[in-house]
């Protein structure tokens, strides 16, 4: 399994500008996520997909906020670091900055 471990970025929107954080977990062989930004709350978010390829991960979720819409991550690591970029509809691709393992 790939990215496993806590992650930490910098995010710049026109809606957040901030540390975006993430866990990736070993589910019982299926990958487990848990978003986290310190002070803000989170919608409920249903993984529908993971594709692993290679060091990269691309993640498909939906959420009731933008019902019938797909939510994608990609994830590409290094080591003690990634990049990446997530699209969701109506507000575009949010680039992943400064990506780093802290845990």
């Amino acid at each position: 399994m790939v990215g496993l471990g806590t992650w930490q970025c910098n995010v710049d929107t026109m809606f957040f500008k901030g540390e975006a954080g993430f866990n990736i977990v070993d589910n019982n062989g299926e990958y487990g996520f848990e978003m986290v930004i310190k002070d803000t709350e989170i919608p409920e978010f249903e993984i529908t997909g993971v594709a692993e390829d290679g060091n990269s991960l691309t993640i498909t979720c939906q959420t009731s906020l933008l019902p019938g819409k797909d939510i994608t991550a990609f994830l590409e690591f290094e080591e003690d670091t990634f990049t990446g970029y997530m699209k969701i509809p109506f507000i575009g691709k949010i680039k992943l900055k400064d990506g780093k393992r802290v845990a």
